[in-house]
């Protein structure tokens, strides 16, 4: 593995830490969950033959701090941030962007909100719930999922928020058969200190964004919409599906289920290269 070199900027109530390697036109790597820059380090080597790539932690995740660590987060301001390095690491040209989980909705919303700074978009998995026809249910889920985290703390928050997202697949059982790579393994230890604030404020806020899709419609060009192999008529790779569907374009399937770039990191990466060149 190549070491990146490591950089942080001051954005609006952050600092971000960011590792960029390769060379060529850049890609920016937007992580979901607690994964943060280093839930890329098994496909990032490999993806910089061909591109800059830059991955970092988002705001209050990792080596990302808060001003204030209690602020309330929205999916504008973490786009934001990707804008601001886009910025600074593709001055004068547009870039390419990639987005799983929670990420992909801060690309989304990238894409709608800075679509001249921005060349594709392939965004896996966003979990942008408000779009189902069913979101009502899921509203009460992300309600209910706040609650018992003021309430009851992180262990039964996880719980509740686990059992709504199983609802309809049958990803306990996969999962619980998946054995993670050792460097998986060792990121996961580490990102634990990261859930209560995952828990508390990015799964609330981010979840109970509604995309643009009128907007996006007018971007279809530019953007891939993908879901796992294993994750089919699962909640997190329902919303990619139907807003596929809406913006008349094709849902490319990455091996694996909604945690493919960990489980199944070479053939993801070679399909991210090949999605990000056509």
């Amino acid at each position: 593995m190549t070491a990146p070199t490591a950089g942080s900027l001051r954005v609006n109530g952050a600092t971000l830490h960011y590792e960029v390697r390769g060379q060529g036109p850049l890609l920016l790597l937007i992580p979901g969950g607690t994964g943060g820059a280093a839930s890329f380090d098994d496909v990032a080597d490999d993806l910089a033959t061909d591109f800059t790539v830059a991955a970092y932690d988002p705001r209050g995740m990792s080596r990302s701090t808060l001003d204030d660590p209690e602020a309330e987060q929205s999916v504008a301001e973490h786009a934001d941030d990707a804008f601001r390095l886009l910025e600074l690491l593709s001055p004068d040209r547009p870039a390419r962007v990639f987005g799983a989980s929670s990420g992909a909705i801060v690309a989304l919303h990238l894409l709608t909100a800075r679509p001249g700074r921005v060349e594709r978009v392939v965004a896996h998995e966003p979990p942008a719930v408000m779009v189902l026809p069913d979101a009502a249910e899921h509203r009460e889920l992300l309600a209910r999922v706040r609650r018992t985290y003021r309430t009851q703390g992180l262990v039964p928050a996880m719980t509740v928020f686990a059992a709504g997202l199983n609802e309809g697949g049958d990803s306990t059982a996969a999962e619980a058969e998946i054995e993670l790579p050792p460097q998986a393994a060792a990121r996961a230890e580490r990102t634990m200190g990261d859930l209560p604030y995952f828990v508390g404020r990015i799964v609330p806020g981010f979840m109970s964004y509604t995309p643009d899709v009128n907007r996006l419609a007018s971007l279809a060009d530019r953007l891939v919409l993908a879901g796992g192999q294993d994750s089919r008529g699962e909640l997190t790779y329902r919303p990619a599906a139907l807003l596929a569907e809406r913006l008349g374009v094709p849902l490319l399937h990455f091996p694996g289920g909604h945690i493919g770039l960990t489980t199944h990191a070479a053939e993801f990466g070679e399909l991210l290269r090949k999605a990000l060149r056509d």
